[in-house]
């Protein structure tokens, strides 16, 4: 048994309603996607247990219905876990995870400019990666996003 594989029944065994929504990838890269209900949970349990307290990046997609968040997590040995959470487009909210990692900020306001998700409880600042006077509402990594011309009409 690998050594991913030895974490992914380990997460299983914490959080058996992750059963199906756990995979190891490859060597070094295992996925999780779980309920935003039990995100806090899970989260603490893979920084204080499995060691995951290297936040990689984060990304962000749209999925439709939904976006999807995921949070790279590194441990020392080089094991990458991926844990997906699914925010609903019509109320498009989530949490900082500013509290476990405060290097967080860039990347939660990269996702808010781009997708506009937001995200509670996270520290005031300026605005990123998107120009000053980008007009608001406007996000354009959202599948349906149309570019406004000079002319006033969408492309």
């Amino acid at each position: 048994m690998t050594k991913e594989e030895e974490i992914s029944g380990r997460i299983l065994a914490q959080f058996p309603f992750l059963d199906g929504k756990t995979r190891v990838q490859r060597a070094r890269r295992i996925w999780v996607e779980t309920p935003g209900d039990k995100f806090d949970g899970v989260l603490n349990w893979l920084v204080d247990k499995e060691a995951f307290n290297n936040l990689c990046t984060i990304t962000g997609q749209d999925e439709g219905e939904v976006f999807s968040i995921t949070y790279h997590l590194a441990r020392k040995d080089g094991i990458v876990l991926n844990l997906k959470v699914m925010v609903a487009r019509q109320k498009p909210e989530w949490k900082s995870v500013a509290s476990w990692f405060p290097g967080c900020v860039n990347y939660e306001r990269e996702i808010a400019g781009l997708f506009g998700v937001q995200f509670a409880n996270l520290p005031p600042g300026p605005r990123y990666p998107l120009p000053d006077d980008w007009p608001e509402g406007e996000y354009p990594l959202r599948k349906d996003w149309k570019q406004e011309n000079p002319d006033g009409e969408n492309k």
